[in-house]
């Protein structure tokens, strides 16, 4: 094996270690990426859900706070009706 021989071995071998190293690398990237794009459906669905959940939890105490005032005013309307039965007994 003479000197060109073996310069086109070596060459042939670093060929293949760099198209190994950019395929490595960019399979890496890839999934990186596309970790990174689950990543931020999880969370758009999280802020989804939160929004969903907080309209929800609020809608809760405004009817929460309408049945209170319901409740308040059925009260003074049967202190009302316990006063004028007990002046008519």
């Amino acid at each position: 094996m003479d000197g060109h021989e073996l310069a086109e071995v070596a060459g042939a071998i670093g060929i293949f270690a760099l198209v190994t190293t950019v395929i490595a690398v960019a399979i890496t990237q890839l999934g990186a990426t596309w970790r990174a794009k689950a990543a931020l459906a999880r969370e758009q669905e999280y802020r989804t859900l939160a929004d969903t959940a907080t309209r929800a939890q609020e809608e809760t105490a405004a009817r929460l706070a309408e049945t209170r005032e319901q409740l308040s005013e059925l009260t003074s309307r049967m202190t009302s009706v316990e006063r004028v039965l007990k002046e008519v007994e």
